[in-house]
């Protein structure tokens, strides 16, 4: 939604009229006549843009206001080059001049003319002529260098033809074929004379041509013009130079496989030299980038050339493994041993270590490398499970980059997470789940304690970076801060590693973090059902019961945490009824403390409603008169306590879903063992007797306890009558899921057609 400052400008925008609006024309284009531009000029041209893209309808501007605008496309200042884009994709080209765009205009395309191109695209009738003009325009071009122009040019066809992929026929692909295979021939032959180093888009050559410098300074050696001799020698290109001649006699296609591959590896060994400036430095990394992923692409179109590529892999991966700077590069190289690495039976163990182990280890806090490793890992799902199935013992360290900067990553993990939950991972990623805002604080102190020495005043604040410190409590966070799973599901002092944070508890980082556990948590849940497990769920249970009480102290996360465990507790037993029975001693006792019914209400409430659901010999055989039996007395000890007395120091009410949850409870135990109905009903009427005396301790709305009572005069009446009480608080499956409609073998089907038939015969 926009703030109310840009709705009040917006709203002017669209209300202009429509004679204002020509005399704006008219000042914008005598503004535009002067060639030092003004900043009047600059907001009126900005305004233009909001009246335009405010308006319903997309305006044609005058003739001589659309020139005007166009001749800023070229101008040398890109701040009017982006306005004029911006404004002209907003209107409609005069009638005629759709795409008009001549080849000098195509020489000088930049970025923000090409967009208004694509834009202006109306139909893929308009794609195929563009496609056609600018293809007509490289086809004029010299082949001894490609011209500025082409940084532009070319990616322009690129996006057309990922639009749509018809426009390239086959001439096309047979023409930019032969052109890029020109163009790399002469490709860091020479550079201009105003160019300090070497590149691809070097502009023409000018009439006393400079050889290239390499990135270290030194002068050249390498020439792609004279591959056919093969004189280079002593380098990867005279490797690969010796195939140059039978190259010669490839069809385009080919042969410009075989001068990409040779120019990557070029471009490679170019890199290994270092760079004297900054920015060529970072150059180096891009290069290496699209290096190899260009190989990777002409490995995957030609599988004959893995087996040339891989030598040049491995010797990139030795050299870069050492420097996590160039983590982003060694990505890519990943990617190709990914692709790649069954074919020609290469060891990947080292490169798994690497991206799996010490890149989230150790820069969990690269933002860029996150994106990408995160992406990485989604887009190859299937072939890293199949290929490193390992990768899942690494989800503790997965799940730093989420407790770093969880706003950020938290749809990748919802796209991951059914990846990494195993029935050998289940149990400790849950933990490791319901932690990760233990494991956002710890983060954070990690960070601190590198950035912060001992003796720092600043760094003595922090009770929590005093205990990450102190060996006493090392292993504690050292758990937290584990590569790999399988250590074990959990430590035995969380509650001390609590106490330890709570100071972070209120942290921003730590707050976000917790915001989406709960979220994560049923992504979790929605993929255990579908393993179908009943041993791992029965185990899942005993976690959520445990872990109900032992969650860092935020504000709101516990009750979040609850709800989810509520949720999913009644989800599993439903599907699952004899878990009930298999976890019946841990949930009794869960059920019988008393004080889970004020700090645990959801989860409690919970535990009761599948205790008297599902604690029935129609559900599990096992399920004996003793132990429903056991259930009642520890439900109905429960029910009188907190009905008997006030609420202990610090805690409220009650709420009254628990205590009716747990009347019918006791009201449902008691239909399936006869037995215990006069008890049931005497503590009904009792409470029924008590309440008529007025208010009472332990429900402190009126609305409230009348609703209370009500249900328990209900109960009491069911419960006079056994057979009809266990008819409706425990009825059978046929009756709760009818399917009478569809069911063939009874009337119901033949009314409702009968009904049909008179209701729609008029």
């Amino acid at each position: 939604m926009y703030s109310h400052g840009s709705e009040s400008l917006i709203n002017q925008a669209r209300e202009i009229q429509e004679p204002e609006l020509q005399k704006f024309y008219s000042r914008l284009v005598k503004l535009l006549q002067v060639k030092e531009l003004s900043h009047e000029t600059l907001d009126s041209l900005q305004r233009l843009q909001l009246i335009l893209f405010a308006n319903k309808f997309t305006k044609i501007l005058p003739a001589e206001l659309q020139q005007k605008l166009l001749s800023l496309l070229s101008s040398p200042a890109e701040q009017l080059q982006v306005l004029g884009s911006a404004v002209l994709r907003e209107t409609l080209p005069p009638s005629g001049q759709e795409l008009n765009f001549s080849e000098e205009n195509l020489s000088q395309l930049n970025t923000h003319a090409a967009a208004l191109l694509l834009s202006q695209a109306r139909s893929r009738a308009d794609l195929s002529n563009l496609c056609a003009q600018l293809i007509r325009s490289l086809e004029s071009r010299p082949s001894e260098g490609p011209t500025q122009s082409l940084m532009f040019t070319l990616p322009v066809l690129n996006t057309v033809f990922t639009l749509s992929p018809e426009c390239l026929t086959e001439d096309h692909v047979t023409l930019l074929s032969k052109k890029l295979v020109d163009w790399l021939r002469y490709a860091s032959i020479v550079q201009g004379g105003g160019a300090s180093s070497g590149g691809f888009f070097t502009g023409p050559r000018s009439r006393q041509p400079l050889p290239i410098a390499e990135l270290d300074g030194s002068v050249s050696g390498h020439s792609f013009s004279n591959d056919d001799r093969s004189e280079v020698e002593g380098s990867v290109v005279s490797m690969v130079s010796v195939t140059s001649s039978s190259s010669r006699l490839l069809p385009p296609k080919e042969r410009l496989r075989e001068k990409a591959f040779q120019y990557c590896q070029r471009l490679i060994e170019q890199c290994d030299r270092r760079a004297q400036k900054k920015a060529d430095s970072e150059l180096q990394k891009a290069c290496l980038v699209e290096a190899v992923c260009i190989l990777d692409c002409v490995c995957a179109e030609d599988a004959s050339m893995v087996y040339r590529a891989f030598p040049c892999m491995k010797a990139l991966f030795g050299r870069l493994s050492s420097d996590l700077s160039f983590a982003r590069v060694l990505l890519p190289i990943a990617q190709f041993y990914l692709n790649h690495g069954e074919m020609d039976t290469v060891d990947c163990e080292r490169v798994w270590k690497l991206v799996f182990g010490q890149f989230p280890a150790e820069l969990f806090n690269d933002a860029f490398l996150a994106y990408e490793l995160l992406r990485f890992l989604r887009l190859n799902l299937e072939n890293i499970q199949s290929r490193a199935p390992e990768f899942v013992q690494f989800f503790p360290n997965f799940l730093k980059f989420l407790a770093w900067d969880s706003p950020a990553v938290v749809e990748d993990f919802v796209d991951l997470l059914p990846s990494l939950v195993t029935a050998g991972t289940a149990v400790e990623l849950l933990h490791t789940l319901l932690d990760l805002p233990c494991l956002a604080a710890t983060l954070v102190l990690q960070l601190r304690s590198t950035c912060l020495p001992i003796a720092d005043p600043n760094s003595r604040g922090l009770l929590s970076l005093e205990a990450f410190r102190n060996p006493a409590f090392r292993g504690l966070f050292l758990f937290l801060l584990r590569a790999q799973a399988g250590s074990g599901d959990t430590i035995d002092r969380l509650s001390t590693l609590h106490e330890l944070l709570a100071e972070a508890a209120d942290w921003p980082r730590v707050v976000r973090c917790a915001q989406t556990v709960p979220v994560l948590l049923h992504v979790y849940f929605n993929t255990v059902v579908k393993m179908d497990d009943r041993k791992l769920l029965a185990h899942l249970v005993l976690v959520m019961l445990e872990r109900s009480s032992l969650l860092l102290r935020i504000p709101s996360y516990s009750k979040e945490i609850h709800r989810v465990f509520s949720c999913h507790l009644r989800r599993l037993c439903k599907l699952h009824p004899s878990l009930v029975v298999d976890q019946s001693h841990e949930l009794l006792e869960f059920a019988g403390a008393t004080a889970n019914v004020y700090n645990k209400e959801e989860v409690y409430t919970h535990v009761v409603w599948v205790l008297g659901e599902y604690l029935s010999v129609s559900f599990d055989s096992r399920c004996s008169v003793k132990l429903i039996t056991s259930c009642f007395e520890a439900l109905e000890a429960v029910l009188f306590e907190i009905t008997s007395s006030t609420p202990p120091p610090g805690t409220i009410c009650p709420a009254p879903r628990v205590i009716t949850t747990l009347m019918s409870a006791l009201a449902k135990l008691a239909s399936r063992s006869h037995d215990l109905i006069p008890r049931a009903s005497l503590f009904l009427s009792k409470l029924r007797t008590v309440s008529r005396n007025g208010s009472v301790a332990w429900c402190a709305d009126e609305e409230d306890l009348v609703a209370i009572v009500t249900r328990g005069e209900e109960l009491w009446s069911l419960l006079k009558a056994p057979g009809v009480a266990q008819s409706v608080l425990t009825p059978p499956a046929y009756v709760t899921t009818p399917r009478w409609h569809r069911d063939t073998s009874v009337a119901m089907p033949l009314q409702l057609r009968a009904l049909t038939n008179l209701t729609h015969s008029q």
